[in-house]
């Protein structure tokens, strides 16, 4: 599954440590899922949605 929450977290100006505070989880999780090493459970998958407004379709993208 490829995403682009790293895209939306600079253009937001958000640091991955301050992202990973707000969702309680560390940088380094932040840091695994940008770089497409972690998927994220369907919870954090929300949380990280919710956080920047928007659907999770539009931050994680599902490939066959």
């Amino acid at each position: 599954m490829k995403n682009r929450l790293e895209k939306i977290r600079k253009e937001r100006g958000i640091k991955q440590d301050e992202l990973a505070k707000v969702l309680e989880v560390s940088r380094q999780t932040i840091s695994s899922i940008e770089n497409g090493r972690y998927n994220p459970s369907i919870i954090l998958a929300f949380k990280i949605a919710r956080f920047f407004d928007m659907t999770i379709e539009e931050i994680f993208i599902y490939e066959e």
